[in-house]
């Protein structure tokens, strides 16, 4: 899905909006999210009633590429 805009919204484990905007997506159909490190949030990606949602730690050793989020 290359340059299309997704609606992204993530939560920290307090509950604090860390991200809520539309973001396009580069060439490459991904999008670039910068979280603070040592903490995990709940991301929820949308786009044409479709969504994706997925808890992301990052931490030492934790993923930094995360491919497996799919639109349902």
């Amino acid at each position: 899905m290359i340059k299309e805009e997704f609606q992204v919204y993530v939560e920290d484990t307090s509950g604090n909006v860390v991200i809520n905007e539309t973001m396009t997506s580069f060439d490459n159909g991904f999008v670039d999210l910068w979280l603070p490190r040592d903490d995990s949030y709940h991301v929820t990606i949308t786009h044409d009633g479709k969504s994706a949602e997925s808890k992301i730690s990052t931490s030492e050793g934790d993923r930094t590429c995360i491919t497996d989020m799919q639109l349902r």
